[in-house]
């Protein structure tokens, strides 16, 4: 584990958040609401996931705590399960292809998600005006294998 490519992605992934948080509930409207997003990878740890699962978990607990410190500002959280985008420009096309391949084979709905796939989930909870400190899991099923 690369200790400094580690703190990197929590300086985007969950510091990035706490500071958007910051900076920018103070603009919020009345009514308004903020959305975060984190990954099932908190609730069900991958090997070598142990950065991603932490930023997970620590997300949902940010979370949870903002809808506290907010109110009556609203705080949620958008926790997806394998999405088709450039998070996995990382990998070689073939070593993509075949993990999607994988999970289409194994997820219960047959197909692994876009990011438009998701999206309405967020509009959801920007809409839904009584949650608040939630977590909405969209993963095609994935905790269910």
């Amino acid at each position: 584990m690369d200790l400094i490519a580690s703190r990197k992605y929590f300086d985007i992934r969950y510091w990035g958040a706490v500071a958007a948080v910051k900076f920018g509930s103070p603009h919020i409207n009345p009514g308004g609401s903020v959305t975060l997003t984190s990954g099932i990878a908190a609730v069900k740890p991958t090997i070598s996931w142990s950065i991603g699962s932490s930023i997970c978990a620590a997300m949902e607990g940010f979370t949870r705590v903002m809808a506290l410190e907010l109110a009556p500002v609203r705080v949620n959280i958008v926790c997806p399960g394998l999405v088709k985008s450039n998070l996995w420009d990382s990998m070689n096309a073939t070593e993509r292809e075949q993990l999607f391949d994988t999970f289409t084979q194994a997820l219960p709905v047959r197909w692994v998600a876009a990011p438009e796939d998701i999206a309405p989930t967020y509009l959801y909870l920007m809409k839904q005006s009584y949650s608040t400190g939630q977590k909405v899991i969209v993963d095609g099923g994935a905790l269910l294998i």
